[in-house]
């Protein structure tokens, strides 16, 4: 029978008719109960399944129906990593479904869900425990539904694919729905709940048809661009001169009266202060608001910081650095002072990074209008929800419960959609005029308004006994914190009881044994007064594990030690490093596991290399201490001795995180995230001039090309332990290889990211 809404011949849904339709009930989207990405790729045309009959739901995170069909509530984000997959195999295991009767929809946002975020890696680690628990407790209820109705002991019955048996005897999930089940369960109960033992698992781990891919490949899966609704306008902003403080002092749009399509020009109000001195340009098509700005005069005065650069930035972190600003992190001993005074030899270097640009493929782009009921509606694709939706209240000056945000697939998000800033003026200009307002952004304005991976300054400082034995460490680390600018409430405070933004300084809290270790993070106030700092794949262990792993190897160096044994040696479970359950079992021990391996996986040590040709080295354990998922690389590339250029010639990568729940996805993640790495290390980075970032579209910013790409091989360590991210740290590692490959090529050593092969030859030369 069909599962779609509607009759058996109705026209399959495509992405470019998808079409908001407001009714007297708010908005329908042609699939009732379900967003944009929620289209299921399982039905026969794209659309979602939608329940028959009579539905058990034993928690708020799915429901069967008279069918036995399952349909997971998935409040990720969909960006290209198949997360609703993976979370749907962990509660179908659990549950005991086959895997073509599991379907899944991205839901919209309400209180129920708790905090609705996409990033930091969490999506897995913290859904494991939830969905398991969730299909543990529709497996028991359901038994227990078919014991009574057997006349046996519920232990007699083993369910399977839906099914459940004594051997004689059998009935469906969907029978046992359709006679009424209504089992509920207390938080006690669910933790009491026995769950299959790892052995037992059979969907987690394999290799599945993600269910969202289909939709994707027959142009059926909808984005925020394709969202359309009745009356609607099109809206493109006119950038300001400084991302803070600008006023509009004139529109002069006459020039744009003559052009067809034109309605107005429309200067915001923002209450909540997120897009200050922003002028937005209205018309029927985009291309008409397009060109009307082309037309439009705007008068402004710039904020403070027009004339800063990002030389001024630096030069603010290292003025920072050279006082007592900042939070010390927990550490074992984080009292170095009478270290460093005792040290027989000391090493310390600075490493800084350039300000890096998000570049996701579909520009930030939000449709906005007030139903027929008096609530928003917003429809972007989005990472964050619970972060923009208090500021969208203050914005548009009405009650959070006023507001629903509907969740469309994302054509790219990588931390930039974390900050939803982009759905502000876009329902300012929306109450402005009182009509829906699609509000797209051209590839320079994304770039301009673009939430930068801030440039950061570090200093790392390692003390050293009569043994050349390490006795002491340093590590200060001052950058624009995006956490402290959007989400305060998520920073902890260190031993002197200040906050810090662990998502600047995750990675320099390492799992190598090197007596006093101080950790000190920075937050650089002028580069948050300049631009908002964001999160962007990684953030932090992108700079922190550049600089520690380049200046471990400077270390070995310094005392004539092998690299890999160097920081064999100081990966030790004692202490603090031995680890904890159930995230980090094992401590420093894993990490030197993946170390050894990728070692194994690459020869690295090998002498038999052309002239100019070597390998370089690095591990880490992103995303961060509470969370690690062991990681280590090797790269082996080539150094031209005239110009310079780096050639990557093949990449290694080893990964303990733990359970490996989606393989596909898993190894897709691991590889776009050290692709990613190997771009942000020898080819991205812009700079700020006059306050606003320099390099505004391709032309300009040139991240790695198809032609440079290299071989990349890669391993996943067997584990049965908690599963925890992939999605980051693949990037937080190979920069660092990178540099110690160089320097092993050449005997230059590289402190800035990103390496420019002008950079390698001035190194060559001095």
């Amino acid at each position: 029978m069909s599962r779609l809404t509607g009759s058996d011949t109705q026209s399959p849904m495509t992405r470019r008719g998808f079409l908001i339709g407001m009714t007297a009930t708010g908005v329908a989207f042609g699939f009732p109960q379900a967003s944009s990405a929620a289209m299921n790729p399982a039905a026969a045309d794209g659309m979602p399944v939608m329940p028959n009959g009579q539905t058990f739901e034993p928690s708020i995170w799915y429901w069967i129906d008279a069918d036995g069909q399952v349909n997971v509530n998935i409040i990720r984000a969909e960006m290209g990593q198949h997360v609703g997959t993976a979370i749907a195999r962990i509660l179908a295991d659990e549950l005991e479904v086959a895997w073509e009767n599991v379907h899944i929809t991205h839901v919209d946002t309400d209180e129920k869900w708790g905090l609705m975020v996409t990033g930091g890696s969490w999506s897995i680690w913290q859904s494991w425990p939830v969905y398991r628990q969730a299909g543990a407790a529709g497996r028991t209820a359901l038994i227990e539904a078919a014991a009574a109705k057997f006349g046996v002991d519920a232990s007699t019955l083993t369910a399977r694919d839906g099914l459940i048996t004594d051997g004689t005897q059998s009935i469906s999930y969907g029978d046992l729905v359709a006679d009424g089940l209504d089992r509920t369960f207390t938080q006690d109960e669910l933790a009491a709940l026995p769950l299959k033992p790892h052995t037992d698992l059979r969907l987690v781990g394999q290799d599945v048809h993600p269910l969202d891919v289909d939709a994707k490949t027959t142009g059926q899966a909808i984005y925020g661009l394709d969202a359309k609704v009745d009356g609607m306008v099109y809206g493109v902003p006119m950038m300001p001169p400084t991302r803070y403080g600008s006023k509009v002092n004139s529109v002069d749009d006459s020039g744009a009266k003559g052009i067809k399509g034109y309605v107005e020009t429309v200067v915001l109000d923002d209450p909540s202060g997120t897009v200050p001195g922003w002028v937005v340009v209205l018309g029927k098509s985009l291309y008409a608001a397009q060109s009307a700005a082309f037309e439009i005069s705007v008068d402004w005065t710039a904020g403070e910081t027009a004339n800063v650069s990002e030389d001024d930035i630096q030069a603010r972190g290292r003025e920072l650095i050279n006082g007592d600003a900042g939070s010390i992190l927990h550490t074992e001993q984080p009292e170095t002072a009478a270290v460093f005074d005792a040290a027989a030899d000391t090493l310390e270097a600075e490493y800084t990074t350039q300000s890096v640009l998000h570049f996701q493929m579909e520009p930030v782009n939000a449709t906005v209008f007030q139903n027929a009921d008096g609530i928003w509606e917003t429809h972007s694709g989005n990472q964050w929800q619970s972060l923009i939706l208090p500021t969208l209240a203050v914005a548009l000056e009405v009650p959070a419960d006023k507001i629903v945000m509907r969740s469309y697939m994302l054509g790219g998000g990588f931390g930039r959609r974390l900050n939803g800033d982009y759905i502000v003026p876009a329902a300012l200009a929306s109450k402005a005029v009182g009509k829906p307002v699609k509000l797209v952004f051209s590839r320079e304005q994304d770039s301009q308004f673009d939430s930068i991976r801030s440039p950061s300054v570090q200093k790392l400082r390692m003390a050293f006994d009569g043994a050349q034995a390490v006795t002491g460490m340093e590590h200060h680390a001052v950058a624009g914190w995006p956490t402290k600018v959007m989400a305060p409430g998520f920073m902890p405070k260190g031993v002197n009881d200040e906050p810090y933004d662990p998502f600047a300084i995750d990675g320099a809290d390492h799992w190598y044994s090197v007596g006093a270790h101080l950790v000190r993070p920075i937050s650089n106030d002028l580069a948050e007064q300049t631009f908002r700092p964001g999160w962007l794949r990684s953030v932090g262990p992108g700079w922190t594990n550049f600089a520690l792993e380049s200046f471990m190897d400077e270390a070995a160096h310094k005392v004539g030690a092998d690299p890999l044994q160097f920081r064999l040696d100081h990966l030790t479970a004692e202490g603090m490093n031995a680890g904890s359950a159930p995230n980090a079992v094992g401590g420093a021990s894993r990490q030197a596991a993946v170390l050894q391996r990728v070692a194994e996986m690459s020869g690295y040590g090998n002498t038999d290399l052309p002239d100019g040709t070597s390998m370089g080295i690095a591990t880490t354990f992103g995303q961060s201490r509470t969370m690690p998922t062991w990681t280590a690389a090797a790269v082996q590339l080539a150094v031209d001795s005239e110009t310079g250029d780096v050639n990557v010639e093949k990449m290694w990568l080893a990964f303990d995180c733990g359970t490996v729940v989606d393989p596909d996805g898993a190894r897709a993640q691991c590889e776009g995230a050290a692709l990613w790495g190997l771009s942000m290390a020898l080819h991205e980075g812009t700079r700020i001039e006059d306050g606003n970032v320099v390099d505004l579209n391709l032309g300009a910013y040139t991240p790695l090309r198809l032609e440079n790409v290299p071989e990349v091989e890669i391993e996943f360590v067997e584990s049965a332990e908690v599963p925890v991210g992939l999605g980051e740290p693949g990037t937080t590692v190979i920069a660092p290889a990178i540099a110690n490959a160089i320097f092993n090529a050449t005997g230059a050593r590289l402190r800035h990211l990103p390496i420019t092969s002008e950079a390698v030859l001035s190194a060559m030369k001095s």
